[in-house]
């Protein structure tokens, strides 16, 4: 079943950023590992590069970059923030909150920080729940702003010779800063259902409370990201374009209406033919993925500071007043989209 919420409030995206890290891993490197040829990961996937972070840097470094470069986009300081929602499934730790050092490496010591995890649908579950936080004023009538971040450092999770996962996926951050816009702009609502008896099709089965990390672990692999690619492939395609219609319908909208759609970056390909099933013709699509790969709960963001800036032959800022479709799907399995009037 899925859950619709409206938004409460103007509140919209008054900055975006994102971090890609310096090291750029091609096709050719990739396919050397897992026994396939660059032009088959690129045919099959849509993918032509992705990011790995360097050494040193990990899923909250990556955050604190695009952040900072989102709250310059925004026009604002650390010290406006009120909350930090961080989505991501690859964080810094098991404990602390990714968030809680993300805060720290900005300097944003007045906002509460806390992780949210619905893989590749983090992102829009992240951005939901920080409108809803700013929905409710300051005790002291305040400006306050939220900081939401998508970020992943999957090459630390990937078996690379693992040729389902691993031409797929890549590191880095977006962001974006939400705060009170003008009437008849920002988010309009989610809507977000989870399957939870597919929970299998993804996931990393050692290193939680079920199955400790431990050198049996290590030694079958089992801490590493698996996918079963076919099978998810069908639920998309199955799931998104009701997903879609359904959210469109809850909010008195029509897919003609829509002039942006900005999916999870999961594979090309597959994103190329279900977006053919969702009606949206008259929509701008966003595929960043030839550049970055999948980057999970980043991937939109991503994808949405790419759009915000023109970056890329998709072409076009967003312009105030269009109408932006989000839409994120992945373990658990979760589905998530969200409609949101563009501008301050």
């Amino acid at each position: 079943m899925t859950v619709y919420s409206w938004a409460a409030g103007p509140t919209g995206i008054l900055g975006t950023g994102s971090y890609l890290p310096e090291q750029v891993v091609p096709n050719e490197t990739v396919a050397a590992r897992a026994g396939v040829t660059a032009e088959w990961i690129e045919r099959k996937t849509g993918v032509r590069e992705r990011r790995y972070a360097a050494g040193h840097e990990a899923a909250s470094d990556l955050a604190a970059a695009a952040a900072v470069r989102a709250l310059a986009d925004a026009g604002a300081e650390p010290d406006d923030l009120a909350w930090i929602v961080v989505a991501t499934s690859t964080p810094d730790h098991p404990q602390p909150a990714t968030a809680a050092l993300v805060q720290h490496r900005i300097g944003a010591h007045r906002a509460a920080a806390f992780d949210v995890n619905a893989v590749c649908a983090g992102f829009v579950a992240a951005l939901h729940t920080g409108a809803q936080l700013l929905a409710a004023p300051g005790p002291d009538g305040e400006r306050r702003l939220a900081l939401v971040i998508g970020t992943e450092v999957y090459s630390r999770i990937i078996d690379r010779s693992d040729r389902r996962t691993a031409p797929l996926f890549g590191d880095g951050a977006g962001a974006v800063v939400l705060g009170p816009v003008g009437e008849g702009r920002g988010l309009v609502g989610t809507g977000m259902r989870t399957d939870g008896h597919l929970h299998g099709l993804i996931g990393v089965t050692a290193g939680g409370s079920r199955a400790p990390a431990s050198e049996k672990s290590v030694a079958r692999g089992d801490h590493f990201f698996r996918m079963q690619g076919r099978a998810v492939r069908d639920f998309v395609e199955r799931e998104l374009p009701p997903a879609v219609a359904g959210t469109l319908t809850a909010f008195g909208l029509t897919a003609g209406q829509v002039d942006h759609f900005v999916p999870h970056q999961a594979n090309g390909d597959m994103l190329r033919s279900v977006a053919g099933l969702l009606g949206l013709a008259s929509a701008r699509v966003h595929l960043p993925v030839d550049r970055h790969g999948n980057t999970g709960a980043a991937s939109i963001p991503l994808a949405l500071d790419h759009a915000r800036r023109g970056a890329g032959p998709e072409g076009g800022r967003l312009r105030d007043g269009e109408l932006v479709l989000l839409a994120g799907f992945g373990g658990g399995m979760t589905l998530g989209t969200t409609l949101l009037r563009w501008g301050r």
